[in-house]
């Protein structure tokens, strides 16, 4: 088995050995992967956030040993950039940005330095709606996970990850995560709401505001009105995403 490391500030994940197949998800700057299968230009690998699968260009990654991966496997969703864009400096001195919410403990492994702002590890559970404002107006990318381009289950996953929470990627694997709600009245602020498609199927997911309000990713970063029927949104005078389920994970 080979390990990987993301040396860039992302790298994207194809569903095929090829740069024009659909994005599956992006790995930022320090997370670390699993090779599964090696080609010539391409490498599919596993992640370690969520198991996700797909290509990376060989160019775009650098590998290291197991014991490396195993060392950093359970510390490296902790301690990660906390300003929306920072940056490291390369061992030729050279300055790279990296996005919120990068792995800071590869730094080291790459031979890179970091000075900027990191979550605090003892954040609780009132940090997880202020982390999501900082997302607003990011445009929606499916597969993606940074301020310049993120999807609805990619936001969920990059705001619990400041709180070294690791969702799965998919909504309807998010929802399995955590302790179900009975009603909408028992929810608190950070809390996760999940949205059904048109196949019955959970394909939207949002994080609960105060004062019934959600932040979501649909188009883009938004804040819109939230109740028991689902997401309504003031701009087209409609409900655009029936509510399923309210999920409550601790910190």
């Amino acid at each position: 088995m080979q390990y990987g490391i993301c040396p860039l500030s992302m790298v994207p994940v194809y569903q095929a050995a090829d740069g024009h197949a659909g994005l599956v998800t992006q790995v930022l700057y320090g997370e670390i992967f699993k090779v599964l299968e090696s080609r010539k230009h391409w490498s599919r690998i596993r992640a370690q956030l969520d198991g996700s699968e797909g290509w990376v260009r060989n160019n775009q990654w650098q590998p290291i040993d197991e014991k490396t991966y195993k060392d950093l496997e359970p510390v490296i969703h902790r301690g990660c950039a906390a300003d929306l864009i920072s940056h490291i400096s390369t061992k030729e001195g050279l300055l790279q940005p990296v996005p919120i919410g990068s792995s800071l403990k590869g730094a080291s492994v790459l031979s890179h330095q970091y000075e900027g702002a990191v979550f605090a590890s003892d954040a609780g559970r009132e940090s997880l709606v202020e982390t999501a404002l900082l997302y607003v107006g990011s445009p929606e990318l499916q597969g993606g996970r940074s301020p310049f381009g993120i999807d609805a289950p990619g936001l969920s996953q990059m705001v619990y990850k400041t709180l070294g929470i690791l969702l799965r990627r998919l909504p309807e694997d998010q929802a399995r995560q955590g302790t179900p709600l009975s009603f909408i009245e028992e929810s608190q602020p950070g809390d996760l709401a999940f949205f059904d498609g048109p196949d019955g199927i959970i394909d939207h997911v949002g994080i609960i505001m105060e004062g019934n309000y959600i932040i979501h990713c649909y188009g883009q970063v938004r804040i819109d009105r939230l109740d028991h029927t689902g997401i309504f949104n003031a701009e087209l005078r409609r409900y655009t995403h029936p509510l399923r389920v309210i999920v409550q994970l601790q910190p």
